[in-house]
């Protein structure tokens, strides 16, 4: 199969030398294309009841770097396949390549035959050969679909799926767009994975707290930095794989390449977002514009407005937007906050928002090593001003200038104007037509487009925020590796740490999002639309450790990999349990369990939301029922596709009950 090259800038100019602006069909799907018209029902790239696909090698361009790849239908991401709830589709799908491949529709209820996970469900698809993929579509919403085989999901094999409901859509819109996220790197998945493996899980990170830093007075004292190396942590570390290496990408742009997706003034546009990156959590904002949450996972939920929320890998959220007359900066800031993927909203070809600078980056706290809420007044020793209660040095703010560091991000400052006030008005060439009101930087109370930012809440003239820094203590005392706490756990070299008192954090806003100045989704927010289908009580309690060695690279569930090999986890047909996951690791864990959706348990009872996969916060826990109504053999695993590929996956077996006919 030919390689194809997709060129962004280059298809901008011929689109803008040919007039046709949405002209870029053959090398973009229609709904990723720039610039797209956004139709309330857009012609879907491929559907109906008999679809094909192809995967096979391509190169891509991203910020002006190509590199190779491989894609579906000669695209990354893949083409959006929309269908219709009720319907009966059957997939083609033909593997060109010389290795085995595979697609998994993620979020869709099918049969377990048909879930494409290789050596759980089917056998994979074989070099130069189909496989045919046919179920019936029972649910509407907003999915995608990857690759399940070694690497290829990082290596650009993923798409979105749309659903759309039988009947009238509860939610009201005049305009949507689809905006895929992930996170492109040059490197092969399968080299990455090698680095984490060979040289650690901070090879790529290049925010790790410096001698510089300690000089400057930066981040932490000397002795809370020694208590953390005491511990052989890092709490600098919330990424395995970074903006080092990684361009953030929406669907397939990277931020200087800038998707744009066009809006009329007035309209009620519907943004299906999408994480569909390898690796990466994404913070979501558009500064200057509330966002209304609709569904999660595909699921109608009640509508809260909020200013940011943070979206696990997998995760899919819909948000409602009610944008003015002007462009808006579309954010997905890496959690750790290495870098930053940019699209722009706009009523007109052309134009173009500011772009936020990126934050400083967190810290892990107590919290994240899984001292829950404890007070922590009465523990002698600590530093208590680093706490949050207050420090003599506003230099201590949360993390570096990210233009000092050797990562990917490192030239960001041309689009977001961090170094401004360092280098004048150099730091502004070519941003000729930016609202720098809505920057910050001077505003006008009268002006509509004036959005000013809390550069206090920033870090950039604050103390450090209550509970971002590590306070020194005997963390010996408190049994970091206490089995104890944790009698099921496999002891072994792949536990580094046990949380000693981990807490539900189904109701915090996720890391570095604790005191951001404005209003931040939780689970707790989210209130499903409709009752659930299933209300009777949990019949048990299953708690699943979540563990790994960050050093080795080692992930597991309750001390125990797959490939060990490890028993399946059974369940009986129709059986309600309740599983709660605890997160003995510092480093968040979207978990993800196939063929079902289940209920967080957040207070709300029979309207508590449905979702399939669940981000599960360092150092706590995370709770949900679900009702094993689906028989077979499914994966359960961290959609982290490197804590997955190193182990912290298991098979979920529901077997008919002695009872059944």
């Amino acid at each position: 199969m030919n390689e194809l090259v997709l060129g962004r800038r280059a298809l901008l100019r011929a689109a803008a030398a040919s007039g046709a602006g949405f002209g870029l069909a053959q090398a973009l799907p229609a709904w990723a294309q720039p610039l797209s018209k956004g139709l309330v029902r857009p012609l879907p790239t491929v559907s109906g009841n008999d679809i094909s696909l192809a995967i096979g090698k391509v190169s891509v361009e991203v910020d002006g770097t190509v590199s190779r790849a491989i894609g579906i239908n000669g695209t990354v991401p893949g083409p959006l396949i929309r269908l219709k709830e009720g319907q009966r589709v059957r997939l083609r799908v033909q593997n060109t390549l010389d290795e085995d491949s595979s697609i998994h529709w993620h979020g869709l209820l099918v049969p377990f035959e048909m879930d494409g996970v290789p050596g759980v469900s089917f056998p994979g698809i074989m070099p130069r050969s189909t496989f045919n993929y046919e179920f019936d579509l029972s649910h509407a919403g907003t999915y995608w679909y990857h690759s399940h085989s070694a690497y290829q999901e990082e290596d650009g094999v993923y798409g979105p799926i749309v659903i759309d409901p039988a009947g009238p859509d509860p939610v009201a819109y005049d305009r949507e767009h689809v905006l895929v996220l992930s996170d492109h790197s040059p490197l092969a998945g399968a080299t990455i994975y090698r680095k984490l493996k060979q040289m650690g899980g901070p090879y790529f990170n290049r925010q790790r707290m410096t001698l510089s830093g300690l000089f400057a007075g930066r981040d932490l004292t000397a002795k809370e930095r020694w208590e953390w190396a005491q511990m052989r942590m890092d709490p600098a570390d919330i990424a395995d794989v970074t903006g080092s290496t990684y361009a953030f990408t929406i669907n397939g742009f990277g931020p200087y390449d800038n998707w744009t997706g066009l809006f009329a003034p007035g309209e009620r546009v519907r943004l299906r977002v999408i994480n569909a990156s390898a690796q990466t959590t994404f913070n979501i904002r558009i500064p200057g514009l509330p966002m209304t949450v609709v569904q999660a996972d595909g699921l109608n939920v009640r509508p809260v407005t909020v200013d940011e929320f943070q979206i696990g890998t997998a995760e899919t959220y819909d948000v409602v937007v009610a944008p003015q007359d002007r462009a808006y900066s579309f954010v997905s800031e890496a959690s750790d906050r290495s870098g930053l993927g940019r699209a722009t909203l706009a009523p007109r070809e052309g134009m173009i928002a500011p772009v936020p600078p990126l934050r400083p980056r967190p810290l892990l706290t107590m919290k994240d090593m899984g001292m829950g809420d404890m007070d922590h007044s009465g523990m002698a020793g600590m530093d208590h001003s680093a706490m949050g209660g207050g420090s003599a040095n506003p230099a201590r703010v949360r993390g570096v200038d990210p233009t000092a560091q050797q990562n990917a991000s490192g030239e960001l400052w041309k689009i977001t104007g961090w170094k401004e006030a360092a280098i004048g008005s150099a730091a502004v060439t070519g941003m000729a037509g930016m609202d720098h009101a809505a920057m910050g930087h001077g505003s006008s109370a009268a002006s509509p487009a004036a959005t000013p930012m809390d550069h206090a809440a920033m870090g950039h003239t604050a103390p450090a925020a209550a509970g971002q820094a590590a306070a020194p203590m005997d963390h010996g005392s408190m049994g970091m590796r206490d089995f104890a706490n944790a009698p099921q756990v496999d002891k072994n070299p792949g536990v580094q740490t046990i949380s000693p008192m981990p807490v539900d954090r189904m109701g915090d806003p996720g890391t570095g999002l604790e005191d951001i100045g404005h209003r931040v989704l939780t689970y707790r927010d989210l209130v499903a639309l409709e009752r659930n289908p299933d209300v009777r009580a949990p019949s048990r309690q299953l708690d699943i450790h979540l563990t790994g060695n960050m050093e080795r690279y080692m992930w597991s569930f309750d001390g125990v990999k797959l490939s060990e090999p490890a028993e399946p986890i059974p369940f009986r047909h129709n059986e309600r349990v309740r599983v709660r996951l605890v997160n003995d690791t510092m480093m968040q864990h979207p978990i993800h369990l196939h063929g079902h959706f289940f209920e967080l348990v957040t207070g709300h009872g029979a309207l508590s939301p449905r979702k399939h996969t669940v981000n599960v916060q360092p150092g706590g826990t995370a709770t949900f029922d679900v009702t094993l109504d689906a028989q077979g053999d499914w994966a359960f695993h961290c959609h982290n596709l490197y804590h997955m590929t190193a182990g912290m996956m298991r098979v979920v077996t529901v077997r008919p009950d002695k009872g059944d006919a």
